[in-house]
């Protein structure tokens, strides 16, 4: 392991859709220097669907393992963990489907990923340095889910209920809730809860700062 590989943090936030996983990051973002971390969202890890008709795409179901590229994205986060830049793919909810173009990745000392099922893929979980769950009562989510695939996905309540009862919830208990066994820490109430927020900052200050003294002793 170089030294590159030494000063870098890996931690994994995972957590049901809606259960404020985003509000845990942003406030991790929001305590550590600027330009610190990097976040790699599982989302933008969909699978390419190029080469599959319309009706095959809509037939995919996106909260199943299978639906993800984790070859990529371990591969992202291996070239990111030895200090160099990564393309990171962007995918489209409306095309189901990625987009031609990628974003530029440069890596900090503390790369996030951040995803519903960033904990179920043992190679991801084994380059962890902290792995998280964001849990949150399942009422909650649901409410959130309504409030964000109405406005930003153009769905109608009735629409979002449905894939709940059908998809989400079955897949949550399925694929979701088991990996809570491999966090190292539970965030209960999600986003909302401040204070277990705050003690995981500022032990993910120490643990970066560590790795940054580590670095340049080496």
């Amino acid at each position: 392991m170089d030294a590159k590989t030494d000063n870098i943090t890996i931690i994994g936030i995972a957590g049901g859709t809606g259960s404020g996983k985003t509000t845990v990051v942003n406030k991790i973002v929001e305590a550590l220097p600027p330009d610190y971390v990097v976040v790699v969202p599982l989302d933008s890890y969909y699978n390419d669907t190029t080469g599959m008709t319309d009706e095959e795409r809509k037939a995919i179901n996106f909260d199943h393992p299978d639906a993800f590229d984790w070859r990529l994205l371990i591969k992202h986060v291996n070239e990111l963990r030895k200090g160099h830049p990564v393309e990171q793919p962007t995918y489209s909810y409306l095309l189901s489907n990625r987009l031609p173009e990628t974003i530029h990745i440069e890596p900090k000392p503390v790369i996030i990923i951040e995803g519903i099922m960033t904990l179920i893929d043992k190679k991801l979980r084994d380059m962890m340095d902290l792995k998280i769950f964001v849990d949150t009562d399942p009422d909650e989510r649901l409410i959130r889910n309504i409030q964000r695939d109405t406005i930003d996905r153009g769905r109608t309540v009735s629409m979002v209920v449905e894939r709940y009862l059908k998809v989400l919830k079955p897949m949550h208990e399925q694929f979701i809730e088991p990996t809570k066994r491999y966090a190292d820490l539970i965030i209960p109430q999600g986003g909302e809860n401040l204070k277990g927020i705050g003690i995981l900052c500022k032990y993910i200050e120490g643990l970066a700062s560590k790795s940054e003294l580590t670095g340049a002793m080496q």
